[in-house]
């Protein structure tokens, strides 16, 4: 799922909400895009993506619908739903929660 770091569980979806939130992407270009923005530290794997964005769709928080690339093959195209950005604040607040409860015992004098 990850080249040089692990993912906490759960930050996969919200990766791939936020990802969808710019704009709806097919399977690998979400991948590409995550490994692009993190600059290679999260390198998303099919193994781990494609059962990802299963569970969300099945949760309503994405839709998929089958379109064509520039090169002719088909693939899905993933869309945040409504559900999907409600979803993906209420990540957004339990993330920022996170990382101030980390920085902070890293920032805590000895």
């Amino acid at each position: 799922m990850a080249k040089n770091a692990e993912l906490l569980q759960g930050t996969l979806d919200l990766l791939i909400l936020r990802t969808l939130e710019l704009r709806p992407l097919h399977g690998v270009g979400i991948a590409d895009r995550i490994g692009q923005v993190t600059k290679g530290v999260f390198v998303i794997g099919p193994g781990s993506l494609f059962p990802a964005l299963h569970r969300l769709a099945e949760k309503g928080w994405i839709t998929g619908e089958w379109g064509e690339l520039s090169n002719g093959r088909r693939a899905k195209f993933y869309t945040l739903t409504q559900p999907g950005c409600r979803q993906l604040a209420k990540e957004k607040r339990d993330w920022q929660k996170v990382w101030t409860a980390v920085h902070q015992v890293l920032a805590e004098e000895a």
